[in-house]
């Protein structure tokens, strides 16, 4: 009788045994509710991690980018352009604070931010007198966009500029680690991201004043005073002590998740970079990506299948993998936004959730279940083209 074969999910928690030691030390001291010191020391080992002067611990990547909108000055009727290349958190929040989102695409380099359609979306705004509150580049699958280029341009028309580095924690650009660049960053710890509090984020600066009115932004906005005062608008959306005690547990094994999901990907790019019309992410020169996910495109014109038909022949050998992200300016909810290509008559980041997948690429993943997910796809592809 055939053994059945278990299920290989995209990109699982991965526990080191560590976290039950630290979520113990909280347990013990009695820390169980948002904040404690856990958190402290998490928002301080991170910021050294990432080279910053500070960081505010969230209950979500997505609070961390509100928060940071919010610093930002973004009102009602106010635009912020973001890359439309990445899930619907990282423009979400611009709606929270009744701001009007426009989506920038892509560029073949990094699969990131275009700076040519960048540049064009700030030039068309100055002459209309509407520049952005914000530009939220987004790092898509642990690669750095070209931030030397945004940062010219957001700095030149003095626009803020936060990396949506969710996907990308521990990735580099020139030396840096993503997230510390910008005028903000924002991590998520979400169950399936490099590392995992279950849940959670953290928005980071070099500006301290900024992420100390954060906190307060974060904690309900409450004044000093012995009773409950209020004069701004505040959210509950602060950390807990329990989780900032699982996020320092993953925090001591980061550079070696990075280290294996990048092994994982050059596995995956060694075995099937042979096949025609198969291409694999790129790297820019002078970066390091996480490789929070394995992603590769497949041309259809030149393989037998598309990446959608090669995810359904993965599902049923129970095999999860994942298209690539749908541009945001495709998504109902914001199918009436503005959206600036990278070509006049192209859309890079349309031609990529078109053509993409991503790929089982989970900190855990057995070289014996990789294995196995290569034997599938190989099995579907063709040596020679079409």
């Amino acid at each position: 009788m055939k053994k059945e074969e278990k299920q290989i999910h995209l990109s699982p928690p991965f526990l080191t045994g560590k976290e039950m030691e630290f979520l113990k030390n909280a347990v013990d001291s009695n820390w169980i509710t948002p904040l404690g010191p856990h958190v402290d020391l998490f928002e301080r080992e991170l910021s050294n991690y990432i080279g910053v002067k500070d960081g505010a611990a969230m209950s979500s990547g997505t609070a961390a980018l509100h928060i940071a909108l919010a610093l930002c000055g973004v009102n009602k009727g106010d635009r912020v352009f973001v890359s439309t290349l990445s899930f619907i958190a990282s423009v979400n929040p611009v709606v929270y604070l009744g701001g009007i989102p426009e989506f920038i695409d892509s560029e073949p380099d990094s699969w990131c931010m275009s700076p040519v359609a960048l540049e064009r979306a700030l030039h068309e705004s100055k002459i209309n007198n509407s520049l952005p509150k914000a530009v939220i580049v987004v790092h898509v699958y642990g690669q750095s966009a070209k931030l030397d280029e945004i940062k010219v341009l957001c700095d030149r028309f003095q626009v803020p500029l936060i990396e949506d580095a969710a996907e990308s924690l521990g990735g580099t650009y020139h030396g840096e680690k993503t997230g510390g660049i910008g005028d903000f960053g924002v991590f998520s710890f979400n169950g399936n991201k490099v590392i995992t509090t279950s849940g959670g984020g953290m928005l980071m600066s070099n500006n301290k004043e900024l992420i100390e009115k954060a906190r307060f932004l974060a904690s309900q906005a409450r004044d000093k005073a012995i009773h409950h005062e209020h004069s701004e608008l505040g959210y509950n959306y602060r950390l807990s002590n329990l989780l900032a005690a699982v996020g320092r547990a993953q925090l001591l094994s980061l550079d070696e998740r990075i280290k294996s999901k990048r092994i994982i990907f050059e596995r995956y790019q060694k075995a099937l970079s042979g096949y025609p019309g198969v291409s694999f992410m790129p790297e820019l020169e002078g970066s390091t990506s996480s490789r929070w996910l394995t992603a590769l495109t497949i041309d259809p014109e030149i393989q037998p299948i598309t990446s959608f038909e090669l995810i359904k022949k993965l599902e049923k050998e129970k095999i999860e993998s994942r298209p690539l992200w749908k541009p945001l300016h495709l998504q109902p909810l914001y199918k009436y936004s503005k959206f600036y290509p990278h070509y006049s008559n192209q859309s890079v980041s349309e031609d990529l959730f078109n053509q993409g997948l991503c790929l089982p690429s989970g900190s855990g993943l057995s070289r014996e279940d990789q294995d196995r997910v290569i034997k599938c796809i190989k099995s579907h592809l063709k040596k020679d083209r079409c």
